[in-house]
Parts: structure tokens; sequence; C-alpha cells
């Protein structure tokens, strides 16, 4: 016959899994406060330490928001924040792992067809407006590294909101978090710059006539070439 001993659970784990029940139950709703510390304590029969280790624990999985000398608040929940809490042990991973970037590249062409394809399918006539402004502000900045990545970063932005889930921006943005020191090398590339105006072109033209085969055909030749002109510039991948 096996065993199979109950762990004892540390007395903030306590204090952590009331807290959860009370906030998943709606007793305290997103935006409002918890009770203080004091009152916490009092509440639950406990020290202070078991409180706070209590609320930091949420704080780091997202759940409050902690402010000096203020009751720590239940965050209103968002898909921003929801990949803000993946972003730093995802950079931590590329960092510790760089063949990572391999599937981070993968994950990104995925997420930005499935995103082209659904632009094309929705766009109205201000979204496709709005995208040529973006190509323009765009094209404007050839020349001036950081500002090319930043509106490079703006246009895809720009489908992303078009398809109108709050999820596919959330997950773009936090992919740019995460590979934004890979750009830098496209786009001192020579003829870089000029080569991915003209992919960007083409894509907001085949969302322009609502095409979206064209769409996904353009948006996968345009980062597929960026992810062959990374092997380019550094050959250990």
């Amino acid at each position: 016959m096996t065993t199979e001993q109950i762990q004892r659970r540390k007395l903030y784990q306590e204090v952590l899994d009331r807290l959860l029940e009370r906030i998943r139950s709606g007793e305290i709703p997103p935006g409002a406060h918890l009770p203080s510390e004091r009152e916490l304590m009092e509440f639950y029969g406990v020290g202070r330490p078991a409180v706070r280790e209590a609320l930091q624990a949420l704080e780091r999985s997202g759940i409050v928001e902690i402010t000096h000398g203020e009751r720590a608040r239940v965050v209103i929940p968002t898909a921003g924040r929801l990949i803000e809490q993946l972003a730093g042990g995802a950079r931590h991973l590329l960092h510790s792992q760089p063949d990572m970037l391999e599937h981070l590249k993968d994950a990104r062409v995925f997420l930005e067809v499935g995103m082209a394809r659904v632009a094309a399918e929705r766009a109205t006539d201000e979204d496709i407006a709005r995208l040529r402004q973006r190509l323009a502000e765009h094209r404007a900045s050839v020349g001036k590294v950081d500002e090319f990545i930043q509106l490079d970063m703006a246009f895809h932005r720009e489908i992303a909101r078009i398809s109108g889930n709050p999820i596919f921006p959330a997950i773009l943005e936090a992919l740019f978090g995460w590979a934004i020191e890979y750009y830098h090398p496209f786009v001192r590339a020579p003829g870089a710059e000029q080569l991915t105006l003209a992919e960007h072109a083409r894509l907001v033209e085949a969302i322009a006539t609502r095409d979206p085969q064209a769409a996904e055909a353009a948006i996968r030749e345009h980062l597929t070439r960026a992810n062959e002109l990374y092997r380019q510039l550094d050959p250990s991948r």
C-alpha cells in the first residue's frame, strides 16, 4: 500500500485562497478596494506577514494593484493586462533559450496571416483611410531607424485593431515587446526600408479591395522575407 502525505500549507496560502474566492464570487468586484491589512488580519485571525504575502501573490498574478499608502485594488481585467503577465517570463525565455525566437516568429506569422484575412473581410472605409495614413507616416520616416521601427509596428497594430478582436492587438503588442531588439538589423539592411514599404502598400491594397486571399499572401510574403533576412544577417540562426 502506497502512502500519500498531506502537504502542510503556509498560512498566507489560506488567506490567498479566501481572498480569491471573494474576488471571483463578485463580493469584491473589479475596481473595488480590498479591506485594509489590519481588517484582513482581524477577519482571518492571522498576522501581518501572512496578509502581505497573500496580497503580493495577488499582485504578481495581476489580480490586484498595490499602491503605496493605499489599499490594494482589484484590477479591471483586459486582454492587455493578461498578456503583460506573460511578457517578463517570455523575454527571459528568449534570452535564456535563443532557439525560442524561431517559434516566436512562426507564431507571429500564424497570427498576422489570420488578422490580415479578417481585416480584408471587415475593414470599413474609415479603417482603410486610417491604414493609408499609417503607411504615409511610415514612408515619411525613411532614414530614421527608431522612428521607422515604431511606425512599422503602428501599421501592424492598425491591422490588428481592424480585426475587431481585442485579444489580437494584445498578443501582437506582446510579440513586439518580446522581439523588439531583433528589429534593428532588418531596417539597417540595404534596401530594407523601401522593400518593407512596398510590401505594406501591397497589403493595404489587398485589404482595400476586400481580397482576403491577397491580403493573406501579402502578409505571409512580408513576414517570411523578414525572417529570411534575419537568417542572412545572423548565420547562426
